[in-house]
């Protein structure tokens, strides 16, 4: 490396954080490191597959969302709070909140995308999606301004019966108990449409146990304060609800539609098997915004675990590019598929193993435990774990 690179990454979500973080350990000479700049509309990295026990308080929002400042400390990479108003292409530079620009002489781009609301009338300003941070809060305040209530009843529809709505359901459940009257709601045949059969049953399971009811092949026509109105075969049913959750749906952000790059019918960036972006070498994408193949040419979905092993290509490879060394075609590992069925219960299967119940429950805490960024979180989070109980039982 002659001089020093410029590398921007733009969203601080697993492909983002996890890129730059990587990019950090690959070996360089001191005075060759990169410049390594990334930027978030947030002030915290957020590790979204536990964000589910949120919900049910099971943990605590800095165990799943530290701030940037404390991942990043000591790696010398520069974190920008702030949101990407333009990307000139040309030119090499990203502008910040309309002001400031960064140059930059390779860009990533894992921005994530957003959950599209303003698809069924009413929903942009009945519906709470499960998103963020901001969103879970959201969901907790109207579950605790609803359980104060003193209702008899508190009925909940979650739209989406894949993992992020199965899951949902199974928490929102346990949390109200006896009170709680949860359903959900999918256009589909079957929920959890791509997940294994094991994982499928045991979530069946689950949602029996806690009396949910399911509306399969049924759409959302309209959204209400306190009702919704669903089509089923072409007859309109419109039942109460106290609460509207959305899971389903994702739609590219602003910024990523307004790039003058390739993009797939469905508005995702197209890439090359380097996660280069077609036709611009120094242009990487990852995670939601991207259009992402296996090695069979099959589109992968827009998962944290998807989204985990870009950050080690896309790392590997501005590396490879700046020293001149050969780049490498992104190889997926299908390594399972997780699921929390609710407090104390899950599901896992995956490289020849199946489990469930608190065993699968424990198993799947520890492997999220092993994948949080850093370290000194892993032990930290790990600490509060181990003493949390003990600490409750002595209280």
């Amino acid at each position: 490396m002659s001089t020093k690179q410029k590398i921007c990454i733009v969203g601080g979500g697993f492909g983002g954080l996890y890129t730059a973080l990587r990019l950090h350990e690959l070996p360089t000479e001191v005075e060759e490191k990169p410049e390594i700049t990334l930027i978030d509309k947030g002030d915290r990295f957020l590790f979204s597959p536990l964000l589910y026990e949120l919900i049910t308080e099971e943990l605590q929002s800095w165990e799943i969302a530290p701030p940037f400042e404390e991942v990043l400390a000591n790696t010398g990479i520069v974190f920008r709070q702030g949101e990407v108003t333009n990307i000139d292409l040309e030119a090499k530079q990203v502008t910040v909140d309309n002001s400031s620009t960064i140059d930059y002489d390779k860009l990533v781009l894992s921005t994530g995308g957003k959950t599209p609301l303003n698809i069924v009338p009413g929903a942009i300003a009945n519906a709470i999606p499960f998103r963020s941070l901001k969103d879970a809060y959201r969901i907790i305040e109207k579950l605790r301004h609803l359980e104060e209530s003193h209702q008899d009843i508190i009925r909940v529809a979650i739209v989406g019966a894949g993992y992020s709505g199965v899951e949902l359901a199974c928490k929102v459940a346990d949390r109200l108990g006896d009170q709680g009257r949860v359903r959900i709601i999918d256009r589909g045949t079957q929920i959890l449409d791509n997940a294994t059969d094991f994982n499928r049953e045991k979530a069946l399971t689950a949602l029996e146990e806690r009396q949910i009811w399911i509306d399969l092949e049924t759409e959302v026509a309209k959204v209400e304060a306190d009702e919704i109105a669903l089509t089923f075969k072409g007859e309109v049913d419109t039942i109460p609800v106290d609460l509207v959750l959305w899971t389903v749906g994702n739609q590219v952000s602003t910024l990523t539609e307004k790039l003058n790059l390739e993009k797939s019918d469905r508005g995702l960036l197209k890439l090359q098997n380097t996660l280069q972006v077609l036709n611009n070498d120094d242009v990487y994408a990852l995670g939601d915004i991207a259009e992402c193949q296996d090695e069979h040419g099959n589109i992968l979905p827009a998962t944290a675990q998807v989204a985990f092993q870009q950050s080690d290509y896309c790392a590997w490879n501005i590396w490879a590019q700046i020293n001149h060394k050969p780049l490498l075609p992104f190889r997926y590992q299908a390594l399972g598929e997780m699921m929390a069925l609710g407090a104390d219960n899950a599901a896992l299967s995956g490289l020849g193993l199946q489990l469930d119940g608190s065993l699968a429950y424990i198993a799947r805490r520890l492997i999220y435990l092993y994948r949080l960024p850093t370290l000194k979180h892993q032990l930290t989070v790990g600490l509060n774990w181990i003493t949390q109980p003990i600490v409750e039982l002595l209280s």
